[in-house]
């Protein structure tokens, strides 16, 4: 019972039907699109010789890039293909349809638009055979008696045929078994032969419908930018906040303590109270200047003077857990890179003592191929993730300012392996 009810979730689950549909509407939508394309590049081509056609080439672009989206989006909510959108194409006027025609993305959506009925019509295929003739195949015995042909014989006599296979009729029992047995197979096999049918549908879209390389690089570009901006201002903010709440507070103390200790001996006072007042100055001087080292260890701490190695060694020998620290660095990283490195280990590290339960961690760092990787695992219960609130959001936006990259395997359960690759040459 639990294969069957399998076996029915998987061939008329939510899933199998989503892409059932998409199989039935990618196919007529690719054909309609694709004449369409062709009669206005055809018009486009022909009119180029007049001031008309590279307006009628730019609305055509223009009217291809809405069909990308509505490509993306059936692909989105029915196959659960996610294509990043490419930029968004210029507004009106002249200028702006001119620009049109010299951007690569139309004119992709259009060579996408004009391959896909090839691609769709796989999936079509497999949608017919799969669900369309086994669920006819299926119902045989019910649909014999409305779909059939009528026969007559030369003795004068008359039959009604509904399936014959080498002129052996299959609509008498035992004999529709035969049919519904192959009806119940093809219909199991309906979501395995759609979705292998789907695969270069879904590669063509994936590989024609989003963006650039060169239109990623630079949006990626801004999104560090924008996030390095921010995260400078959220440190001066920090700097600031701290000086003026702890150590402008500790200085301003001690400096009424030395002037009660100035009053205290030009009036003579016992030597007890004076040097009462001397050790609170000295405690008072004591706290600020830890709160400059923890403030100057937050911007850049004095140990990465030392470099990256010793630099997690000490960070090892302070965690709350026991760490284990495995080194194979090179050539010295530079100084953006080192601080980079050291700070995610610092914050990983942290996560791993605050919220995964673990009971040891591990940070590994090498060198090669040009790049540094930095790796810390730790046996906690697993489940992290990014943008769930774990502080790898932050993490990642930090690393890619120098195009590096973060990624988490974290299963239920454990254990826990985050890895931050860095590429030397970037900041080297």
């Amino acid at each position: 019972m639990q294969r069957l009810r399998s076996l029915l979730t998987a061939t008329f689950g939510p899933r199998a039907l989503a892409a059932l549909l998409y199989g039935v509407l990618a196919f007529p939508l690719a054909v309609v699109s694709c004449w369409l394309t062709l009669a206005g590049l055809a018009f486009g081509v022909l009119l180029s010789v007049t001031a008309l056609g590279p307006w009628l080439l730019a609305g055509l672009l223009r009217g291809e890039l809405a069909l990308a989206a509505l490509h993306r989006a059936l692909a989105r909510r029915l196959l659960g293909l996610e294509i990043e959108a490419p930029a968004p194409a210029p507004g009106s006027g002249p200028r702006a349809w001119r620009a049109l025609l010299g951007r690569r993305a139309g004119w992709k959506a259009a060579g996408c638009v004009v391959l896909t009925p090839l691609t769709a019509a796989l999936p079509y295929v497999a949608v017919t055979v799969g669900y369309v003739y086994g669920a006819l195949f299926t119902l045989h015995p019910l649909l014999k008696h409305l779909n059939y042909r009528t026969v007559h014989h030369p003795d004068g006599s008359v039959s009604h045929v509904s399936l014959a296979v080498l002129g052996v009729q299959l609509d008498t029992w035992p004999r529709w078994l035969v049919p519904v047995g192959a009806g119940l197979l093809l219909l199991a096999a309906a979501p395995h032969l759609l979705r292998h049918a789907l695969t270069p549908h879904r590669a063509l879209l994936a590989a024609l419908l989003g963006p650039d390389a060169a239109d990623l690089r630079i949006r990626t570009l801004e999104e560090t930018r924008a996030q390095a901006v921010e995260d400078a201002a959220a440190t001066l903010r920090r700097i600031e906040r701290d000086l003026h709440d702890g150590t402008q507070a500790r200085l301003v103390g001690l400096g009424m303590h030395l002037t009660v200790i100035r009053e205290l001996v030009a009036a003579g006072a016992p030597p007890e109270r004076v040097l009462a007042a001397v050790d609170t100055a000295r405690s008072g001087a004591t706290r600020a200047i830890a709160d400059l080292r923890d403030l100057v260890k937050g911007i850049h701490p004095p140990v990465l003077d030392e470099g990256l190695d010793a630099a997690l060694a000490t960070l090892a020998a302070d965690s709350a857990l026991p760490v284990t620290l495995t080194t194979g660095i090179g050539a010295r990283p530079s100084p953006a890179l080192e601080s980079i490195a050291y700070f995610c280990a610092a914050e990983l590290l942290a996560n791993a003592a605050k919220h995964s339960g673990a009971r040891a961690a591990r940070i590994t760092v090498t060198t090669a191929d040009g790049r540094l990787r930095l790796s810390v695992a730790d046996d906690g219960r697993g489940g992290a993730a990014v943008g769930t609130g774990s502080g790898l959001t932050g993490l990642l936006a930090r690393v890619r300012t120098v195009d590096g990259t973060l990624t988490c395997d974290s299963p239920p359960g454990g254990p826990t392996v985050v890895t931050v690759d860095l590429p030397l040459s970037r900041t080297g």
